[in-house]
């Protein structure tokens, strides 16, 4: 199982649309796929048709709660099935109160780790969707993923903030996770009919393309795209010939290719200090 943290610590740069359409890309291409929600923002949950997360019961935050504190578990019973044909594991509101537990617990950085050592061996990848921070939950992520996935919106300000995240990235590989990489960069949000994209686009592949793979697919800003979570539907059912739809497929495509390289030795990218 390839576990991949789908992370930027800035917000709305449409990580949790990347997380949620990757995983739906990925499980229409024929692999086992397991999402992990591991924002309290729930949005990942609300965007996959769970009205009320705060309601349920089995959450992330139940499941790491019984890890912390070392209870009984069954990590079956935490994971729901999608009619798109993937999994997930909700998140709700308490897994804010799971960061403050995990302050004092022990090998804090790996609880979640241990949840997904439980599911390796079901799944071919397992995403995670990460809050926008640089706390405990993205750390946990992290420590359990074997890459990232940056998601960077076509703007300055995005650009500058993602320095930041890879400083994070090569602490956690150095102290926690060696083989943690970072499976690439996805500029998302992108208007090519503005010179602001295509300069942003044009600054991060010369600034990081050396040191850091960059997908050649970007995608492109959508109003259908960001309508979607409100229906409690992905965009491959809400919209599934639109533009965003067709770059998420194309995405995801890449990441495959991208494995198969990895696993031939011939790809992998550490972080740059």
């Amino acid at each position: 199982m390839k576990t991949i943290a789908i992370s930027n610590q800035k917000g709305g740069v449409g990580k949790t649309t990347t997380a949620v359409s990757l995983s739906v890309a990925l499980a229409r291409q024929g692999k086992r796929v397991l999402l992990i929600d591991a924002d309290s923002q729930a949005d990942a949950t609300k965007y996959l048709g769970v009205e009320n997360p705060d309601e349920l019961q089995n959450t992330l935050s139940a499941a790491m709660h019984c890890i912390i504190n070392d209870l009984p578990y069954k990590t079956g019973g935490y994971i729901q099935s999608h009619p798109e044909g993937l999994d997930f594991v909700p998140s709700s509101i308490d897994l804010s109160s799971v960061e403050v537990e995990l302050v004092n617990a022990m090998s804090r950085e790996r609880i979640l780790k241990t949840f997904l050592d439980d599911v390796r061996g079901k799944y071919d990848y397992a995403l995670i969707d990460c809050p926008p921070s640089l706390g405990m939950m993205p750390v946990n992520a992290l420590s359990a993923a074997d890459s990232v996935l940056i998601p960077v919106q076509a703007q300055y300000f995005s650009m500058r903030g993602l320095l930041q995240l890879i400083r994070t990235i090569d602490k956690v590989q150095r102290r926690q996770n060696p083989r943690l990489k970072i499976e690439g960069i996805v500029l998302t949000l992108v208007d090519n009919r503005t010179n602001l994209s295509r300069d942003v686009s044009a600054m991060l592949r010369d600034a990081y393309g050396a040191n850091v793979h960059i997908f050649k697919t970007e995608i492109p800003m959508c109003v259908r795209a960001a309508e979607s979570p409100s229906f409690g539907k992905s965009i491959f059912d809400y919209d599934p010939r639109g533009k965003a739809t067709l770059a998420y497929e194309q995405l995801a495509g890449e990441v495959l290719t991208l494995g198969r390289k990895k696993e031939l030795g011939r790809g992998g990218f550490a972080p740059t200090r």
